[in-house]
């Protein structure tokens, strides 16, 4: 008991002695640097770096569905871009859904994006998309989001989250918060040249002329597709799969 009361006794010594000795937080130096991140918002410097916010958390400003079509499925919650899940339990649900895509076309760019998705859910970003087709699919290759643990069919590698959907496998020692956490990504297009990195690793490498994807291309499900990642230039596109996601802090910056 005594050797208990000593350490108590100690403990506090300890404490109000380094609490009486702490060097002061030098003001100066903090000033320099930017605030802790708000979301939707840019620092100073990354608005001196040319970056510009896609989504400012309060308005859908900049993005339009995909081709005009009929939809009540994106909506704006808590600042974040939100796509409702599909309800099969109501007759029609799933007939006014569709992608939500940027107004302003991009070609090369290094894109930047929070997003959370629920269990079960699957997604998706794509990009250079044009509305020559159907769907946003035909055109625009496809940064995958999914839930990697839980979704109820069967997933192969090359259809995992960071993965270019179903060509090119993002490695299994990605770095990945599960579902109902943020996730960051990144996507980053110059020329043929594609970089899909997520949490602060780049995670799949590609080129759009190369052998290796016309070949990988060929032998998947955009064999028959014959625009699919031919343009150029085209819109950034969010993917409403019926699942239920959350994207925030969209900023991109053209190269």
């Amino acid at each position: 008991m005594k050797k208990v009361r000593q350490v108590i006794i100690y403990t506090i010594l300890m404490g109000f002695s380094l609490a009486c000795t702490s060097p002061k937080t030098d003001e100066t130096q903090v000033a320099q640097h930017e605030p802790a991140g708000t979301d939707n918002q840019l620092t100073d410097a990354e608005k001196a770096n040319g970056w510009v916010l896609l989504f400012d958390g309060t308005t859908l400003n900049g993005w339009q569905i995909f081709k005009n079509r009929k939809n009540n499925t994106w909506e704006i919650v808590d600042g974040t871009l939100h796509c409702k899940a599909l309800n099969e339990n109501v007759p029609g649900d799933g007939d006014e859904r569709s992608d939500l895509r940027t107004t302003a076309e991009y070609e090369n760019f290094d894109l930047a994006f929070d997003w959370k998705i629920a269990p079960e859910g699957n997604s998706g970003v794509m990009f250079r998309v044009t509305e020559e087709f159907d769907q946003p699919y035909y055109t625009g290759p496809e940064y995958q989001l999914v839930d990697d643990y839980g979704y109820p069919g069967t997933l192969t590698e090359m259809q995992k989250t960071g993965s270019n959907y179903d060509m090119h496998p993002a490695p299994a020692t990605k770095i990945l918060n599960p579902p109902g956490s943020w996730n960051s990504s990144r996507l980053v297009v110059t020329g043929s040249h594609v970089e899909h990195w997520l949490n602060g690793e780049k995670v799949v490498e590609y080129d759009l002329q190369s052998e290796d994807w016309m070949q990988k291309k060929n032998a998947c499900k955009w064999k028959d597709a014959a625009g699919y990642g031919a343009p150029k230039k085209g819109y950034i596109d969010l993917q409403d799969h019926g699942s239920e996601i959350w994207f925030k802090n969209i900023k991109i910056k053209t190269l």
